[in-house]
């Protein structure tokens, strides 16, 4: 499809950081074609007015586990070990495969509604991930979370090569939107001779890795005790990071850690927000940074900071960090939005994504300026990053396809998926089902 945005205001995140004013960006495909002077012949299929509206980059949320959009609110104000053992495991304990087909279904329907056009899931049952993210026309890089310690203690009872299999079908679908990786749960979940068949495993296959890693001082004293490693030396040694790895949190990391992941190039997501809602304590991102690591963005899961609001986490991430450090010019606004879209966007493996540009994938968020929030627009990023709200975002395209148009959801049906997702949250953890809202068809 042919799309021309009119006079809009561009925020392109390029090399340049180009703010530009009253220009025209021009799509063809699933590429931006220009951004500027409309090309001679070109002919759109539509035209949006860009007046009053902000474009950016759209964003790609570095980890999250979308299907537990059917725990949200359930496992409150306990601490980690209590939430996942009394809470969060006892509910899992009841899913079912088609459950976990509409908490992802519900978790794209927030998604493309706060201006997320991809994400990398690590949960079961990716299969149904994969439907759900295929039929929203997103863009996902999934893992099927293993443990590694036996086929009774696997969700489902799905072992490591069922989840080879679902590699196999699903890596490139979606015209290339759906990447697949491994996803081992953690090193301190799964044994060592497990994550040696699933480094083997990613070789054979030639993907990558996806698992948790370093969230807790009480981790990384036991890894020593255990293996006379850290966490992240120990899967190092291992050879886990000799392939393409996200490292979700690295809460608790040295600096010769540090020095580690930078070396090896992987990709560490930041989640501040469980971090803070579960009281884990908080990464240093500046020493990450610093240190040479690439960090995207993410939200973790809506079982533990209750929704999937990239630009929530932006503003966590930047008043965390500035108070942290006691420097309010730490974490500028441009920063923040690099990691949120090119960050994560990268992290993923989509190259194209992430930047305004010619030649650029076309996945694009228009925010809507006119609200009282947004004046006066002195600087446009500042509001993005501290004032705005997913209620500003009216488009939302992804490789060049409209996901979201004049704030109607345009690939999926959301009402029916509030009902299926509500229904199904409350058998798992025994509610009585006359709570239900009533669907209408």
């Amino acid at each position: 499809m042919s799309i021309l945005i009119r006079n809009v205001t561009a925020i392109t995140l390029d090399e340049k950081n180009t703010l530009h004013s009253d220009v025209n960006i021009a799509i063809e495909g699933k590429d931006i074609l220009s951004i500027g002077d409309v090309p001679k012949g070109f002919q759109p299929a539509r035209v949006i007015d860009g007046r009053d509206f902000v474009a950016i980059p759209a964003f790609f949320n570095c980890h999250t586990h979308a299907a537990m959009t059917l725990e949200r609110g359930w496992a409150e104000d306990l601490p980690f070990d209590r939430w996942l053992n009394e809470k969060i495991w006892l509910a899992e304990s009841a899913m079912e495969r088609e459950d976990v087909y509409w908490g992802a279904a519900l978790a794209c329907c927030e998604m493309i509604r706060s201006g997320t056009v991809g994400f990398a899931d690590h949960y079961f049952y990716m299969d149904q991930v994969a439907k759900a993210v295929s039929e929203a026309g997103m863009k996902a890089t999934l893992a099927w979370c293993q443990f590694g310690i036996g086929k009774e203690q696997e969700v489902g009872g799905v072992i490591l090569e069922d989840t080879l299999s679902f590699i196999r079908e699903w890596h490139g679908a979606g015209e290339g939107k759906i990447r697949c990786v491994l996803g081992p749960h953690s090193p301190y979940m799964c044994p060592p001779e497990f994550l040696r068949r699933v480094v083997e495993c990613a070789g054979e296959l030639n993907t990558g890795i996806h698992l948790h890693l370093s969230e807790s001082e009480e981790q990384v004293k036991n890894s020593i005790s255990a293996y006379k490693k850290t966490p992240v030396e120990h899967l190092s040694h291992l050879g886990v990071f000799d392939r393409y790895c996200i490292a979700a949190h690295c809460i608790t990391v040295s600096d010769e850690d540090i020095a580690i992941l930078a070396e090896k190039g992987v990709y560490v997501a930041h989640t501040p927000k469980t971090y803070m809602k579960l009281a884990m304590g908080m990464s240093s991102l500046d020493k990450l940074l610093k240190g040479g690591v690439k960090v995207g963005l993410g939200t973790d899961g809506p079982g533990s900071n209750n929704d999937l609001n990239i630009l929530e986490v932006m503003r966590i991430t930047g008043l965390v960090h500035k108070n942290r450090m006691l420097d309010p010019a730490a974490f500028p606004n441009d920063l923040i939005l690099r990691l949120a879209t090119e960050g994560s966007a990268r992290a993923l493996g989509f190259e194209k994504s992430g930047v305004l540009e010619r030649g650029a994938s076309a996945d694009i968020i228009l925010l809507n300026t006119r609200k009282s929030h947004w004046i006066p627009r002195h600087n446009p990023a500042a509001n993005i990053v501290y004032s705005s709200h997913p209620g500003d975002i009216d488009y939302l395209i992804c490789d060049g396809r409209l996901l979201l148009d004049r704030g109607k959801l345009i690939t999926l049906d959301e009402e029916r998926i509030h009902y299926e997702a509500e229904k199904r949250a409350f058998r798992m953890v025994g509610k009585p089902m006359s709570q239900v809202r009533t669907y209408r068809g």
